[in-house]
């Protein structure tokens, strides 16, 4: 297959200004997740995020969701301030987080439902076209607990699609699945986000998945977290997960890499002190 060509950044249809986040421990710690992030992302850019566990990348999709106020500092998307969850928001969580009781077609355009997209029919033909397309088609009768946990998680990823969402989040969607299943998965992933160009933003702890799907890398990397390095991925489309055999994508995991493991080495440095 053809790759489609390389093209630079758009003008930003996300700003991250000054981000800053603390929370109030138990204890009555105060104790700083974020700190100072400063990122603009252009429209249907794929965007990952990598650091170490406990450097706010979680703390940093919530907050650019409108699920999560800032300390400080303010979220930018289609040029008004985000202060409630987006409505233009699709979510793929670590687990599938399906419905055990609804059929899978029902999980699937069950937000449609709640936000009164289309008749059934449409529904019902968005959903098969989705589920078709990342190998699922007949599954629309089952239940959840008849799936194994990569079809789970991608009827998951129908359901955040199936409203053709503007900005799309993932938090460590594929971390628990096979490495068999994980590579389809990323393909699917790849091949569907081509056709509909939502914004998407992904936190993974794999370098490799992170230099196939996206656009840029961003590392953070710190307690609170901060941008380390920010990675534009000069490489052509589609990429599926051939990361093995394409020199390139080795090229800049290595790059990717190189900023990480000095930021693991100093989290395990503090872990020692603090264990000694």
């Amino acid at each position: 297959m053809r790759e489609s060509p390389i093209t630079g950044p758009a003008r930003p249809i996300l700003t991250i200004a000054g981000v800053q986040r603390r929370f109030n421990a138990r204890s009555g710690e105060v104790v700083a997740a974020l700190d100072n992030i400063n990122l603009e992302i252009a429209a249907g850019e794929f965007v990952a995020f990598v650091g170490i566990s406990g450097c706010g990348k979680t703390t940093l999709l919530k907050i650019v969701g409108g699920l999560m106020s800032p300390t400080q500092g303010e979220v930018i998307y289609k040029g008004e301030r985000v202060t409630g969850p987006i409505k233009d928001l699709g979510i793929v969580f670590q687990k599938p987080v399906l419905l055990e009781w609804r059929t899978v077609l029902r999980n699937i355009t069950l937000q449609m439902s709640m936000r009164d997209l289309g008749s059934a029919t449409e529904q019902r033909r968005l959903a098969e076209d989705l589920l078709d397309r990342v190998g699922l088609a007949g599954y629309g009768d089952r239940y959840p607990w008849e799936l194994s946990g990569g079809q789970q998680q991608r009827v998951s990823l129908c359901r955040a699609l199936v409203h053709n969402p503007g900005l799309l989040l993932m938090d460590e969607p594929f971390g628990a699945l096979d490495a068999l299943t994980r590579e389809q998965l990323q393909r699917d992933l790849e091949r569907m986000w081509l056709a509909q160009k939502p914004t998407v933003l992904f936190v993974t702890h794999d370098v490799g998945e992170a230099v196939c799907l996206a656009d840029r890398v961003v590392v953070l990397a710190g307690k609170p977290g901060t941008v380390v390095a920010n990675i534009r991925i000069g490489v052509g489309r589609p990429r599926g997960a051939d990361l093995l055999n394409n020199p390139q994508l080795q090229a800049y995991a290595k790059q990717v890499r190189s900023v990480l493991l000095p930021q693991e080495a100093k989290a395990g440095a503090v872990l020692t002190m603090t264990a000694s």
